[in-house]
Order: structure tokens, then C-alpha cells, then sequence
């Protein structure tokens, strides 16, 4: 089974001092750099375009046809943005390769600004990962030392700077164009398009934005090729990409495997459920893509296989939940966040988030009156597509796929609170030992 994983991003995380330019080096690091600079502009974003690689931000977006949309006959400079602002529920893949591998961003970093004419690239951190901001500029200051930043990088006559930003705890930053409203300084909110921003992005200058994955990936690809990368995944879902796995399994963590894999080899991976227990449903890319359950468990993991069965690869982060599990509760709880996180620029999205709220807590208490689950049901219509960014759908995603597949569920919150059905202690993965000595839910 472990021959389904392809170790590539995370193949030097075992090394000592992996985040250490001194040991990216010692494992064929900037190799690919050296090969990029010394090819065209062009030639380098036509590598990537053959080899197929999307967006692993969620939206699964063709990078290189994305650098191509950048107007080379613009005055004005060019942008490279990557979004490192990972605050979804449940994806926590792109700050481990951040801690363990900084150099693997830097290194696609250059390449990506060389291949759009970018000279003055941006890294947006969540400002509350401290200490992987503070890796990051180490990391920065290690290339400026050995000539791979700043002017005439290793003698192409290609200059580069990368500023490493920290956000403020948003949300709404890790949409794009809040995100360049953030990092010029105004409040992150999502602005009117068009323009796009590879027209008119940070500063009003031709802009692209990537996810750290994606970036990390473009070393790999000028290095063994665009065939290489291609022959792994899918027809369609090209290369590999991490799956992050949380919840009720046995060894959660992240599994760097190829695109198309099964959610049940990602189990077997992972060690299965926690014992004497079966999975109940299952997010495939973080709570804002609609739910999954046991009937799903073989459809190939990407961006295709996961739009036959109305659901969204997204981040590939799979929140997992056994039977223990109110799935009242867990809706309710992913509906506080985004009621919380909603920027409030969009009233659909404002109002609407906050009547889900309060409808999901009455029949999580089990004061739900006759009707209350077809009014949620009404309240989602009212936000869905209706808002400048993605945040209200995300908040839709999660409420009408749990109805879907768990109304009488809901229902139940006519007359009986979801804790008296499925009481919380027991779906808790971690809990202290009881007073007689026994353990109850926990890891196992």
C-alpha cells in the first residue's frame, strides 16, 4: 500500500535541519533554478502548462495558463503573490512544508517570477503561524547571502526580492483579491471583477497569485520534466499532491500521494477508524466542500471524481467522523465560523451566515419548531452565488450537503438535543481518563 504514496515535497523532511539552505542544497536543491534560467520565459511556462499542473489552492485553476494571462506588454511591474494565509477547517498542508522545507517555496519562487518578468515577489503569511514567518524570512536572508536574491541572481542578469508578509488573522485573506486589498494596507475584502488580477492585481499591476503547494510543485517539473509529472495522477488531475487527514482515524497526518487515489486507500493509509468504530462522513477538502459519506469511499480523489458526486477536491483536507459524531453539532459549528469570518461586505453572506447559526443552535438544543429544517434550507438559497467571493458558498456547501445526506438527523431537533443523541464526550479524540481508571473516545 505505502508504494500508492510519491514522497517529492516532503522527500527531504526527514533530513537534519531540513529547513537549512545547507540541506536543501545537499539534496539537489536550486538544480532546478539553474535549469529554468538559463531557458526562455516562455519555454518555462510552457513546461508547466504541458505538465498539466492546477491550482492546490481549492480551485484547481491551470498555473500555467494562469502566468500566460499576464499582458508581458504592460508597463507596469509584475507581481507574483502566493498565498500562504491556510485557514480553512481542517487543511494543514501547506504549513508543515513551511516549517520543514522553506527553501522549496524560495526555490519555486524564483522560477515563477522569471518565467512572468516578476521582480518583487510577496509571500502572504497567516499572522498567527509566528514562527513559520519567522522561518520564512531566515530563509530569505540565507538566499540574499548566497546570491540567489537580490540583483543579477547567480549571474543571469534576472533580479528578485521576496517579502514575506503576515496577515491579520483573516479569513477572508485567503481569498485573492482580499488578500491584495490586505497586503496594500486596506481592511481584506474581496473586490469587484473584472478586472482580473493578472490585468490589475496588487497595486493595480498585471498580478498573479498562487497557493504555496502550487509554487512548491514548479521545481520538481522543470527538474524531471513535464512528462514526468504528467504520467502520475489522472487524465484530467495531473501529478501528486498531500492529503491531510484529521479527526477519527488511527495515525491522521498528511499522505503525499497522486491525484485519483480513493479516500478508502487513504484510510487504510492512515490505519483505518479508531477501533470499534465505522466512518459516518467525511469532508474531502475542508468544511466549506459539501459533506461525503461511506458510499463515496472509492470515487478517485480528484478534481473530476469529486464533481460527479457534487462534492470539491478543495485542499484535500479530509475531516473524518465516526458514528459518535452529531452531524447537528458539527454543522453548526463550521456555520459559527464562517458567520464569524464573513468580511460583511456582501449582506446575503452577513445576514444569511447568522440565520444559519441560529436555526442549526435551536435544533442542536432540540427546540427546533415544525419546518426549521426547510427554512435552512430557504436561508441557503438566499446566499449561495449571491456574494463578490466564494466564502458564502463555502458556508451553503456544508449546511445542504449534511441535510441531504442526515435530515432525519436534523429533524430529531424538533424534540431531542443532539447531545442527548450522540453524546459529546464520546466523539472527542482526545479526553482525559476517567475517574475509574477507564479510557472513553480518545486516540487510540
Amino acid at each position: 500500500m505505502t508504494d500508492l504514496l510519491t514522497p517529492v515535497l516532503c522527500e527531504n523532511w526527514g533530513t537534519e535541519k531540513s529547513w537549512k539552505l545547507s540541506a536543501y542544497l545537499l539534496s539537489g536543491g536550486f538544480s532546478a533554478a539553474k535549469k529554468a534560467l538559463k531557458l526562455a520565459p516562455a519555454d518555462v511556462v510552457g513546461i508547466v502548462k504541458d505538465a498539466g499542473l492546477r491550482g492546490r489552492g481549492g480551485a484547481g485553476f491551470p498555473t500555467g495558463l494562469k502566468w500566460s494571462f499576464v499582458p508581458q506588454d504592460n508597463p507596469n511591474p509584475k507581481y507574483l503573490v502566493v498565498n500562504a494565509d491556510e485557514s480553512e477547517p481542517g487543511t494543514c498542508k501547506d504549513m508543515p512544508l513551511l516549517l520543514a522545507s522553506p527553501h522549496t517555496l524560495l526555490e519555486g519562487i524564483v522560477i515563477s517570477s522569471y518565467a512572468i518578468n516578476c521582480h518583487t515577489a510577496f509571500v502572504y503569511v497567516r499572522g498567527e503561524v509566528v514562527h513559520v514567518a519567522r522561518r520564512l524570512q531566515a530563509a530569505v536572508a540565507e538566499l540574499h547571502e548566497a546570491g540567489w536574491l537580490g540583483k543579477n541572481i547567480q549571474g543571469s542578469g534576472f533580479d528578485l526580492d521576496i517579502v514575506i508578509h503576515s496577515g491579520a488573522g483573516a479569513y477572508i485573506c485567503g481569498e485573492e483579491t482580499a488578500l491584495l486589498d490586505s497586503l496594500e494596507g486596506r481592511r481584506g475584502q474581496p473586490r469587484l471583477r473584472p478586472p482580473f488580477p493578472a490585468v490589475a492585481g496588487l497595486y493595480a499591476s498585471p498580478t498573479v497569485i498562487n497557493n504555496v503547494e502550487s509554487i512548491s510543485t514548479v521545481p520538481s517539473i522543470i527538474k524531471n520534466g513535464a512528462e514526468w509529472f504528467a504520467g502520475m495522477g489522472t487524465e484530467k488531475s495531473n501529478g501528486f499532491t498531500f492529503y491531510s487527514l484529521s479527526g477519527h482515524v488511527k495515525r491522521p497526518g498528511q499522505f503525499e500521494a497522486p491525484l485519483g487515489i480513493t479516500f478508502r486507500q487513504l484510510l487504510e493509509l492512515s490505519g483505518g477508524m479508531r477501533d470499534s468504530h465505522e466512518l459516518k462522513f467525511w469532508t474531502p477538502g475542508g468544511s466549506s466542500t459539501p459533506i461525503l459519506t461511506p458510499e463515496h469511499l472509492d470515487v478517485p480523489l480528484d478534481y473530476e471524481g469529486m464533481a460527479s458526486v457534487g462534492s470539491m477536491l478543495g485542499t484535500k483536507a479530509m475531516q473524518v467522523f465516526d458514528e459518535t459524531t452529531s452531524v447537528v453539532r458539527t454543522t453548526l459549528r463550521w456555520s459559527e465560523f464562517y458567520k464569524h469570518e464573513s468580511c460583511g461586505k456582501c449582506t446575503p453572506c452577513r445576514e444569511g451566515t447568522w440565520w444559519l447559526v441560529q436555526l442549526l443552535r435551536r435544533l442542536e438544543a432540540g427546540e427546533g419548531q415544525e419546518g426549521d429544517v426547510d427554512k435552512l434550507l430557504a436561508v441557503t438559497e438566499d446566499i449561495n452565488g449571491l456574494s463578490f467571493c466564494a466564502l458564502a458558498g463555502g458556508a451553503v456547501a456544508c449546511v445542504t450537503s449534511a441535510v441531504r445526506h442526515f435530515r432525519p438527523e436534523f429533524e430529531l431537533g424538533y424534540t431531542t438535543p443532539a447531545w442527548e443523541s450522540f453524546p459529546y464526550e464520546r466523539s472527542a479524540v482526545f479526553i482525559k481518563d476517567r475517574p475509574d481508571g477507564q479510557s472513553e473516545g480518545g486516540r487510540v
